[in-house]
């Protein structure tokens, strides 16, 4: 099945499983929005954090780097396997 979807003089054509445009279409309702305004609403939030670099170090861990001194030969996942054993002993 084609869907339409139309915004102000643009429309988009999709394809999708009729199951899907169903749940999507209770969704919708159950939200009080159409379904072409919880498409553009769900492209429009994935297009503005796509240009945010997911591996950005907060200003609040920035200011926290540095404060432990660990040995260079710190192994992490040992330590964290260590606490884990004693934990659920």
């Amino acid at each position: 099945m084609y869907v339409l979807f139309e915004d102000m003089d643009t429309k988009l054509t999709l394809k999708l499983s009729q199951d899907v445009i169903e749940k999507a279409k209770v969704y919708a309702k159950s939200k009080k929005t159409s379904l072409s305004n919880l498409i553009e609403n769900y492209l429009q939030n994935i297009t503005d954090n796509s240009t945010k670099n997911e591996d950005e170090i907060t200003p609040i861990v920035k200011s926290l780097s540095g404060i432990i001194k660990l040995p260079k030969n710190y192994d992490s996942k040992k330590d964290y396997a260590d606490f884990l054993t004693k934990k659920y002993k």
